[in-house]
């Protein structure tokens, strides 16, 4: 197709619009084409096409070469109107236009007039935001939201890994040395993951202290692991902030494209999940898909377990304590009970821990004090009196650290009628270790309550024996995994002498849990140990179950 360029010396085109550049109005750039003889004739206005950068100069016109094609095709056809938009130049220097092509008259076919609107300050503005909005503005990375985009732009995502990676103990950096500290770190923690990387892989910082990195994965899957370990082998060297050297530890999960074939946002966060894994091997971990499904299941677990607080749907069991040496039921422990609302019974061992995780285990805690103060209470009622039996509860640390444990016992108890003696609160070692200053200034406020104190599964924790010491604690629970089986092994029965002793100098008494047959009671009964608990005596009672039991001995 033959095309001939003609300059200002044309006809004059009067434009229909006008377009503001700056402080100046200057006409839109706009061209007559007329096909004669299949060869288009266009007829251009020079300084207008000056301005908008197009250029005239005839076989060398960029409108030529990219627009007689569709020019004829448009001439050709039926339509009277078509926009669409065109691109002139390299990267650095494009120029973008919205270009229009219309018929000249309503019944002119062999010719037409397109108008050219500049475009290009709008859509260059339009990119410097997108840039900002995707950009960390500390290290110049993308952030999450570029990130993603990075990984949505992936034709073959198969061929592609995401490693999420988590920085240790940021946090306490930031609260010793101050954020512009944090930022200085930062920024060196980014210049030496990015060393690690190849030219083909990109670096991310997705949240405060978390980095990814999309890497293409050429043949190998095992090439993820060794960039993994390249990081963390990058990140030895210790750090030098101000007039302190800083060793920085990193967790790193891996996700493969091909696992995730959906939602970007998954492929991110399974790596997210494989750094939680990560963080308690040491080592950079694979996400697993169970991983997501026992997560939802525990997230639809708390959801449920909120509701059942809430609505007072929970109960207590009751299992018997009694004296070694009488074979009397002196307590009972109270333990929290859950049918769920299709009848099911979800076993202590699976909601506690999501309790303990999203901090429900304070509400449960609460109620578990309360409703077995109220149960109590109800023996008493229909006793006539004291029933002659406490009841301990079980306290968890994270309760302990975040709850005002004294005053809430102290509430269930005038709410109930009850004095202090009546109730034993028993408490694991890992809790004093969490925070041994306030959990000795809680222990003695609940001791000024006039409570029994139990440090439970005694000898499985790392408590510092100065702390027992020094602690208000009246009983010490033996873990049943010293009990079970202890008459068929020496060592055994030596840890088990050992914490008699223990509890005997210290002027404490013993509870050893796991009892389940009467030989094993005798044994530890022989051998000095207070009180017994275990299936041998009785398994976890309904609260009728152990008051009739009471009333039988």
């Amino acid at each position: 197709m033959e095309s001939v360029l003609h300059d200002a010396e044309a006809p004059p085109i009067v434009p229909a619009e006008l377009v503001a550049r700056g402080l100046e109005l200057i006409p839109i750039p706009m061209v007559q084409v007329t096909l004669d003889s299949g060869r288009l004739d266009f007829y251009a206005m020079n300084r207008a096409y000056r301005l908008a950068g197009l250029g005239v100069v005839p076989g060398r016109s960029p409108m030529l070469a990219d627009l007689t094609p569709r020019i004829t095709a448009f001439i050709r056809s039926a339509q009277t109107r078509t926009d669409f938009d065109w691109s002139l130049g390299e990267a650095i220097d494009c120029r973008f236009y919205r270009v229009t092509i219309a018929r000249s008259g309503p019944h002119v076919h062999d010719r037409c007039t397109i108008s050219f609107i500049d475009q290009t300050s709008r859509i260059q503005t339009e990119r410097s935001m997108q840039r900002e909005m995707t950009t960390d503005s500390l290290t110049g990375l993308p952030n999450r939201e570029g990130f993603e985009n990075l990984v949505e732009g992936i034709e073959h995502r198969d061929s592609h890994a995401v490693l999420a990676i988590d920085l240790e103990r940021f946090g306490r950096l930031n609260a010793c040395l101050g954020s512009l500290a944090g930022d200085e770190m930062l920024i060196t923690v980014a210049r030496r993951i990015k060393g690690a990387l190849r030219a083909c892989d990109t670096l991310a910082r997705i949240g405060g202290d978390q980095f990814a990195v999309l890497m293409t994965i050429d043949e190998n899957p095992d090439e993820a692991h060794r960039l993994a370990e390249r990081i963390q082998r990058t990140l030895v060297a210790p750090f030098r902030l101000t007039d302190y050297e800083i060793r920085v530890e990193c967790s790193i999960g891996i996700a493969y494209g091909r696992d995730e074939p959906g939602d970007i946002a998954e492929l991110i966060r399974n790596a997210q999940f494989a750094v939680k894994r990560g963080k308690l091997t040491g080592r950079s971990e694979t996400y697993k898909r169970q991983e997501f499904t026992i997560a939802r299941e525990q997230f639809g677990l708390e959801t449920a377990l909120r509701r059942a607080i809430e609505n007072d749907r929970l109960r207590l069991a009751f299992q018997p304590i009694c004296d070694l040496a009488t074979q009397r039921i002196v307590a009972f422990e109270a333990l929290a009970r859950w049918t769920d609302d299709d009848g099911c019974e979800v076993p202590p061992s699976k909601f506690i821990p999501v309790a303990e995780e999203c901090g429900l285990i304070v509400p449960l805690g609460r109620w578990a004090i309360d409703a077995a103060a109220r149960t109590l209470s109800a023996w008493d009622a229909a006793a006539g009196g004291s029933c002659g039996v406490r009841v301990a509860v079980n306290l968890s640390a994270i309760q302990l650290q975040r709850d005002a444990i004294a005053p809430v016992v102290e509430a269930a108890l005038r709410r109930s009628g009850l004095t202090g003696d009546r109730f034993t609160l028993e408490l694991t070692e890992s809790a004093i270790v969490t925070d041994p200053d306030g959990i000795a200034t809680a222990m003695h406020a609940l001791k000024d309550l006039g409570t029994t104190l139990a440090m439970d599964d005694f000898g499985t924790g790392y408590s510092n024996l100065a702390y027992l010491q020094k602690l208000p604690i009246d009983i010490l629970k033996i873990d049943r995994s010293f009990v079970t089986g202890m008459l068929a092994d020496r060592d055994k029965v030596s840890i088990v002498r050992a914490i008699l002793s223990l509890a005997q100098a210290l002027n404490m008494k013993t509870t050893a849990e796991g009892i389940e047959t009467n030989e094993l009671a005798q044994t530890l009964g022989a051998l000095g140990c207070t009180y017994g608990q275990g299936y041998v005596f009785a398994r976890p009672l309904e609260a009728d179950a152990a008051f009739a039991s009471i009333s039988l001995k």
